[in-house]
């Protein structure tokens, strides 16, 4: 009988210790700008969505694989993280030394950073032009391309749904959004 108390106790502290886990990875994904969980789904039609498929490590660093499916007939992969600095990180399996930032979640509106510092045609420089509790938009300039410069292209995020764009709908850790 004591032997089944103990057992009994183990598995209500575990229980507790796994509810607390969710709670914090549900707290997050209210909280981030761009919530990583396999399975969210940025979806605009059959066409053309987005969906986080897998995690990978580069560089001893967890990455959330996103598939995207742009006009039915074209896909893009891309791995990205949010890290410590609560930047956006994307990497590259097949090449870990090379990484562009996507976007600086902490930065005040004004505030400007490069996606990768190379000071070559794929680097941007990124202004944050609008900000609040609630959203973010960056401002990316391809300052270094003979023909883009001075062509941005705006990125917005909406706190605990990701990217702001015109979706059907948008399935962030199990929770449906319809548009």
């Amino acid at each position: 009988m004591i032997r089944n108390k103990k057992s009994i106790g183990y598995i209500l502290v575990s229980l507790f210790i796994l509810s607390c886990q969710a709670s914090k990875d549900q707290h997050s994904a209210t909280d981030s700008f761009l919530p990583m969980q396999i399975g969210n789904l940025w979806y605009i039609n059959a066409q053309s969505h987005t969906e986080i498929k897998d995690t990978v490590r580069i560089d001893n660093k967890l990455f959330y694989k996103f598939y995207s499916l742009v006009g039915g007939d074209a896909s893009s992969t891309m791995y990205l993280r949010i890290d410590e600095h609560n930047r956006l990180i994307e990497g590259y399996p097949d090449n870990p030394s090379i990484i562009y930032t996507r976007a600086d979640f902490s930065a005040k509106k004004g505030d400007k950073f490069f996606t990768s510092g190379e000071k070559n045609e794929n680097d941007n420089e990124v202004t944050v032009v609008q900000k609040s509790d609630q959203e973010i938009t960056f401002s990316f300039d391809p300052i270094y391309h003979p023909n883009l410069k001075g062509h941005p292209t705006l990125v917005k995020y909406i706190k605990g749904k990701g990217w702001a764009d015109k979706y059907q709908k948008i399935k962030i850790n199990g929770v449906v959004y319809q548009e």
